[in-house]
């Protein structure tokens, strides 16, 4: 089996490799998921979903009989690696906290394609490992050829849903599911639309259909261990991109592909938006009908927006020619409270729309110390041992 050591700490992380060719694209999936998770992806860039490294399982073949040397539709051949994060999979699962933070799985990327002798790579990242690759570009960002991000925030109190009904019902549902089957029933709601699960495919929902694969799934690889789990939420919970890091990807000027879903219940397409609009001019914004999987409830849009962006950055399409996004205004601009200019009267908007923002944040904290000590309090009460009183004398 293919293991990458990280240097001097110890970790081992689980990869594979898919198709041959010039073109490397580095996958890095999120939050409790596995380099599996990436199969449509895989499928669509590499043309096949055969392991090249020599440990693919006899069941794997050529999408539609499609030679893996001609994967990314002009000759050149694309080389995909994918692999598991710490903390998840066959990869190590340090114990400690401190031991997951984007920056230091960023740097497990970098182990990854420092083994594999990867100079360069398209880098394409989905929600945590959006946020991961991120970090990467800023890192060394002159080894980064292309940026995907696929259902990002930027971490944080980012990290939080939309409160309504449905996202506090998945919370709660999530935190009690102990089993596949309650976790295959939560993650459904979690990663697709309501529409995608709720169409036919033959006599049956997409729903049953998925939850039998999600249940088969997660018995055969077994639920996230605690470590891992808690470990990933923590590195998630302390991302944040900084201005001088946001700076450190424009000024080496490769194109970006920012991915979402419209519906998507974890991460709010406000935060993707705004971190596409702080790369204006290099990045390009992509919003699909899809939930959190976007990547697989809209394959084809998601796999031509990958393949389009690797051609693009391969022919040196410029900044302005890429990007779908609007030319910031100068007229006024708005940071936090902060105004520093406005025409038109517009400053009495900008300005509820900051309050607003902020209130939503204050929101959420109260809503996540609401969950955490939820939580606290059910493992307080489970771990109550009884008083074993004997028989009154009569």
């Amino acid at each position: 089996m293919p293991f990458c050591e990280v240097r001097n700490n110890g970790i081992k992380l689980f990869y594979r490799t898919y198709g041959r060719g010039p073109v490397k694209v580095l996958l890095i999936i999120g939050l409790a998921g596995t380099h599996e998770s990436w199969g449509p992806q895989i499928r669509g860039l590499a043309g096949t979903d055969a392991p090249s490294d020599g440990g693919g399982d006899s069941g794997a073949a050529a999408v539609d009989g499609g030679d893996d040397n001609e994967s990314g539709g002009d000759g050149s051949g694309i080389e995909v690696c994918a692999f598991d994060n710490r903390g998840m999979g066959r990869s190590s699962v340090p114990t400690k906290k401190s031991s997951y933070t984007t920056r230091i799985m960023a740097k497990d990327a970098i182990a990854i394609m420092d083994h594999l002798g990867w100079k360069e790579a398209h880098v394409f990242g989905h929600s945590m490992g959006a946020m991961i690759a991120c970090k990467l570009a800023a890192m060394v960002p002159n080894r980064i050829l292309s940026l995907a991000v696929l259902n990002v925030t930027g971490g944080g109190f980012e990290c939080f849903p939309k409160l309504d009904r449905k996202t506090v019902s998945i919370a709660f549902r999530f935190l009690r599911a102990k089993t596949p089957e309650q976790r295959a029933a939560v993650d459904l709601d979690t990663h697709y639309s309501k529409e995608y699960l709720e169409e036919y495919v033959g006599s049956n929902t997409r729903r049953a259909i998925l939850y039998q694969e999600y249940v088969k799934a997660i018995s055969a690889n077994g639920m996230q261990s605690p470590n891992g789990f808690e470990g990933q939420v923590n590195a998630c919970w302390r991302h944040k991109v900084t201005p001088t890091e946001i700076e450190m990807i424009r000024s080496t000027g490769f194109l970006v592909s920012v991915i979402h879903g419209r519906h998507d219940v974890i991460a709010q397409m406000y935060y993707a938006r705004r971190l596409a609009e702080k790369l204006h001019p290099f990045a390009r914004m992509v919003d699909l009908h899809g939930g959190h999987l976007v990547s697989h409830e809209k394959t084809e849009e998601v796999n031509q927006a990958l393949l389009e962006l690797i051609k693009a950055s391969e022919m040196k399409v410029s900044p302005e020619d890429w990007t779908n996004l609007p030319t910031k205004r100068p007229g006024w601009i708005s940071t936090k409270f902060t105004l520093v200019k406005n025409t038109g009267g517009g400053s009495s908007v900008s300005l509820t729309y900051s309050i607003l923002e902020r209130l939503h944040i204050i929101l959420l904290y109260f809503f996540s110390v609401f969950v955490l000590v939820f939580e606290y309090g059910r493992k307080a009460i489970r771990s109550i041992k009884p008083v074993k009183v004997g028989a009154s004398p009569t």
